[in-house]
């Protein structure tokens, strides 16, 4: 397997990448990568990492999206950057995946424009792990489609759904619509109407109806579906959370003497918590719907975290997402909903 990295995106890139790559090496010793960016800035990096430097073929480019590039401008202007290219490579056949900690709405509208939606897919949709009290959940969309109608939360569950069998072995995943009440008569006319559809749906698993947002923490349901707006709000609130937390615990564990014995006692445990909380470990949003693996890394990532987006872009890859896909697209048994794709 090759994968095709934009070595210039994120804040600490190309450092960042290229040292990300070096872990995702070990522990897929089997892929190759394509790292596409400035030459004089990378190979100074590559240069130390003998073994990824074996294994890395380098594609140079002047050009980089900046991160506050608009996705219109950088489509029209971006393709000699990194990013473009890198994408475009997924596209050619010589490289499998693309993965990338860049401008988010770039990356989005490029690996649009350039691989294409799956047959029946209106727009594609950012999706990502929560850490829950069950394990994980998946929810979608976190950004990409800030306003949704009916029709593209019920791509949403298709592709979440999809995504929850093929990749994280869910067989008979639930899932629901993130709304402000679990009752029926609540929420606006999109999600109801996205209700209706999904529970006359012949999709795998159990549609459970609406939930709510504490719902996401304990884990009720394997796929949340949800608009763009909410889920990145939900999303950005969960991350703020999770540092307040963190913070909280620092203070209190530095009051006192006693707090701080206390800490030593609980070390252990305290170390367990850090890493079910660590977002590195959940790096990686996923770009769901396109003709192609695309995946997102957190700009801010540190290598762990790079890498673990790779690791995610290798499982979409090697379970095959963009066919379980196609092929669960291909098989509804919607009519209406077949004819909007068609027309839409």
């Amino acid at each position: 397997m090759t994968i095709a990295l934009d070595a210039m995106g994120g804040d600490d890139a190309p450092g960042m990448v290229i040292r990300g790559a070096n872990i995702a090496r070990e522990r897929y010793p089997e892929v190759d990568f394509l790292m596409f960016g400035r030459e004089p800035e990378l190979r100074p990096f590559l240069d130390k990492l003998a073994s990824l430097k074996a294994v890395t073929t380098l594609v140079h480019t002047d050009d980089v999206v900046l991160g506050d590039d608009k996705p219109s401008i950088a489509l029209r202007s971006g393709r000699n950057s990194s990013m473009r290219l890198a994408i475009n490579s997924v596209r050619e056949g010589t490289a499998d995946v693309v993965v990338s900690a860049g401008n988010t709405g770039a990356l989005m509208a490029m690996a649009k424009f350039v691989l294409k939606t799956l047959p029946g897919v209106a727009r594609p949709a950012i999706a990502a792990f929560f850490p829950t009290l069950r394990g994980e959940t998946l929810m979608l969309d976190l950004g990409a489609n800030v306003v949704c109608d009916s029709r593209n939360l019920v791509d949403f569950a298709v592709m979440g759904n999809a995504f929850a069998r093929c990749v994280v072995g869910v067989l008979q995943p639930s899932f629901g619509l993130l709304n402000v009440g679990s009752e029926e008569v609540k929420g606006h006319e999109a999600l109801q109407e996205a209700s209706v559809v999904l529970r006359d749906a012949d999709l795998p698993g159990h549609f459970v109806g609406f939930i709510e947002g504490d719902d996401i923490a304990k884990g009720s349901v394997d796929v949340v579906i949800t608009d763009g707006f909410t889920g990145n709000v939900a999303l950005k609130t969960a991350e703020g959370t999770a540092s307040l937390i963190s913070e909280y615990m620092r203070r209190t564990f530095k009051s006192s003497l006693l707090a701080g014995l206390g800490y030593l006692l609980a070390r252990s445990a305290m170390r367990k918590l850090r890493k079910r909380l660590d977002p590195r470990h959940y790096n990686g949003a996923i770009f769901l719907g396109l003709n192609g693996v695309a995946v997102k890394s957190h700009g801010g990532t540190d290598e762990l975290g790079f890498a673990n987006a790779i690791g995610v872009a290798i499982d979409m890859k090697k379970y095959g997402i963009v066919e379980r896909t196609r092929t669960d697209f291909a098989n509804l048994s919607l009519p209406s909903l077949k004819a909007q794709a068609v027309n839409g």
